[in-house]
């Protein structure tokens, strides 16, 4: 009989422990989606940002052109 109820005692406690555990996950993710929900990455750059490609606007370009740059690039 005190075995049957230290091995009850024991389960009991490893499940607070990791009920205890998911819910502290689980608050921690609302708390990061919370953080980074309203973080706007597609905002236009301030200060001294530099244009990556000009590749695109060139006025000579041909279909030709356009499609090795897709090769060398592969995008």
């Amino acid at each position: 009989m005190f075995s049957f109820l230290k091995i009850a005692f024991q389960t009991i406690k490893v499940f607070i422990l990791f009920t205890g555990c998911t819910i502290l996950f689980y608050y921690g993710i609302m708390w990061m989606n919370e953080e980074y929900q309203n973080y706007h990455r597609y905002d236009k750059p301030e200060g001294a940002a530099v244009k990556v490609s000009n590749a695109v606007k060139k006025e000579g370009s041909s279909a030709i052109d356009r499609l090795l740059l897709f090769y060398l690039n592969g995008e």
